[in-house]
């Protein structure tokens, strides 16, 4: 049994990976576009329908002429590196909502909102673009299907441990599972999300500067970010995300590679 259902796991791994376009990576994806993006677009659609959608304003056509450049931005680099077509299911859709969270999003396939209460820290047009840059970079890697695929990975791991435990104690068995569900957390699911971030990041830098969009301003982004949480963050071996003192130090050595990608594609100047 233990034989059969270690086969199955590598059998699984094995016919999961997918290439990221951005990294030249490996990544493990067991669900196509054609399930993500269904349930997406209907989460999507059941969460507008349920809170307060901010209409006709100046910051509303702010963030989807940035997302609009963001997108088109994307789709130039997917095409010059050999994946045209890449973004053919995507639905690009941007909204602003009436919420203090300090917080945006991007769904698989394209459907973004970002709260009203991140807004005093993006400031302007290149402060969009920054977080928009990153969220958009999230779906356009596939990051919601890798966590899916993780989390399902997680999950037959526990019946690995299951069966592996069965003939053990109750008490044994219940310490091992606790110990399962610690050490896949902190050894595995969170440095597989901060990885997520780290990457979106990376990615993000690159294409709103290829939609002309200063990335020097990126690390002054996360450093107002940094200042409006109060340092208040947990470890960051225990987080889903970097740091910010990682992330404003990675952006900052990034920003002149992405300046230079962003001259492959005509951009001479920064807004």
């Amino acid at each position: 049994m233990k034989k059969i259902f270690l086969l199955i796991l590598i059998l699984l791994i094995v016919m999961a990976c997918k290439t990221n376009p951005f990294t030249g990576k490996s990544t493990l994806n067991f669900y196509s576009n054609s399930q993500m993006f269904p349930m997406a677009f209907a989460q999507y659609d059941e969460f507008l329908g349920s809170n307060k959608v901010v209409k006709g304003t100046s910051e509303v056509e702010m963030i989807t002429r940035v997302g609009q450049r963001i997108a088109s931005a994307a789709e130039r680099w997917l095409n010059a590196n050999g994946y045209p077509g890449y973004l053919k299911d995507y639905q690009w859709e941007y909204n602003l909502v009436e919420d203090e969270t300090v917080n945006a999003w991007c769904m698989p396939g394209g459907k973004i909102v970002f709260y009203t209460g991140i807004l005093p820290i993006t400031k302007n047009e290149t402060g969009i673009a920054v977080v928009m840059g990153h969220e958009v970079a999230h779906a356009l890697a596939d990051h919601g299907a890798q966590r899916m695929s993780a989390g399902t990975l997680q999950q037959v791991g526990a019946m690995g441990a299951a069966i592996a435990t069965s003939k053990k104690s109750p008490e044994v068995q219940n310490a091992f599972m606790q110990a399962y569900g610690v050490g896949s957390n902190v050894l595995g699911m969170l440095p597989f999300s901060r990885n997520h971030e780290t990457e979106a990041d990376r990615i993000g830098l690159q294409i709103m500067a290829i939609a002309g969009y200063n990335p020097d301003e990126a690390a002054q982004l996360w450093k107002r970010m940094k200042e409006a949480s109060g340092g208040q963050a947990p470890p960051e071996f225990l987080s889903t995300h970097p740091s910010n003192d990682t992330r404003i130090n990675n952006l900052t050595a990034w920003a002149p590679a992405a300046k230079q990608e962003a001259r492959k594609f005509g951009v001479t100047s920064f807004k």
